[in-house]
């Protein structure tokens, strides 16, 4: 159903508020979407909370590889929480608009978690190169200070490329249509309903993908090439094993991300269509962050005690809190 843009402009004749096409005119496809997205941000939610309370509350986990995989937790539980509720509240209400502010907001907090996403996995897998080739001196090299800048910077990063992705495109006019064809204000469905000459636009958008997409997987794809060629030269295939258990995990949640990112966001122009932008967009969205935790939990056996620690420490608590309230 189109929807009036007229009522929705000023005298300036830019588009100040925008509504997202419905997923589906039937309300049964709409309500299994929707039960399926809410289910998976549920789990999300709560096991990258269980992730980062469980490395808090356990000494043996302050270490660098944990202190990278509760900022990860913290990171997936802002990129969801930017895009989902907006989107489960399309699937079901038919007050699905969002004003010019609300789209750009949404925008840059999007950009921010994804871009330091991005360099905060590119940091992991730096400090599993120092762990795995340079064991001697990875306390010193990986120090807490060291840690918290390399943090400091992938946040930095997300914030700057958020800040400067968003004012890019939303410093154009918006003459209508001003329905977007996606579940969330993502930069290309935006950047496409912008009036006249978007190139330089588009242009920006790409060499900041490249950038801050590319560059990140270049230092991963090059420290994991140093961890495989130190590997194979360890003497016990014990030791080779440990080192490379240790790397899975990231490797396969690297594996996940980066695939559906650069499918998105780096294959050409011509081949975007509404329906794949879509569906790769619930995955990087939604499942990819469902299964981080999931990964991180079922592959490492410290997270699995540390996780069965704190889930024991908070059933205690509640039992004791439930027998003190009996008079």
């Amino acid at each position: 159903m189109s929807i009036n843009c007229s009522l929705w402009q000023d005298n300036s004749m830019s588009v100040k508020h925008f509504a997202f096409v419905k997923f589906s005119e039937a309300t049964e496809q709409c309500f299994l979407l929707f039960t399926l997205i809410l289910f998976m941000f549920l789990v999300s939610l709560t096991g990258n909370a269980l992730i980062v309370l469980a490395i808090w509350t356990n000494p043996a986990l302050h270490t660098p590889m944990y202190f990278f995989l509760a900022n990860l937790s913290l990171l997936e539980i802002g990129y969801t929480c930017s895009t989902i509720p907006k989107m489960l509240q399309n699937l079901v209400s038919e007050a699905r608009g969002i004003s010019r502010e609300g789209c750009a907001t949404q925008m840059f907090f999007f950009t921010l978690f994804g871009i330091s996403e991005c360099c905060l996995l590119a940091a992991m897998a730096f400090d599993r190169y120092m762990a795995i080739c340079s064991p001697l001196h990875y306390a010193t090299l990986m120090s807490r200070g060291v840690c918290v800048h390399l943090a400091m910077v992938s946040w930095g990063v997300g914030c700057i490329v958020g800040l400067g992705q968003t004012n890019c495109i939303f410093s154009l006019d918006f003459c209508g249509p001003c329905e977007i064809d996606h579940f969330f204000c993502d930069l290309l469905p935006i950047l496409a309903l912008a009036c006249g000459d978007t190139s330089h636009n588009e242009a920006a958008v790409f060499i900041a993908a490249i950038l801050c997409i590319s560059s990140p997987f270049l230092l991963i794809i090059a420290s994991y090439g140093r961890i495989l060629a130190a590997v194979l030269v360890m003497p016990s295939p014990e030791g080779c094993q440990k080192a490379l258990s240790t790397c899975s995990s990231h490797l396969l949640v690297v594996t996940l991300f980066y695939g559906s990112g650069s499918v998105t966001y780096l294959r050409p122009k011509a081949s975007h269509s509404p329906g794949v932008d879509k569906l790769l967009a619930l995955f990087y969205t939604v499942v990819t962050s469902m299964l981080n935790p999931i990964i991180y939990s079922l592959r490492n056996k410290e997270v699995k005690t540390a996780l069965r620690r704190t889930l024991g420490k908070k059933k205690i608590l509640t039992l004791s809190s439930y027998a003190f309230s009996i008079p």
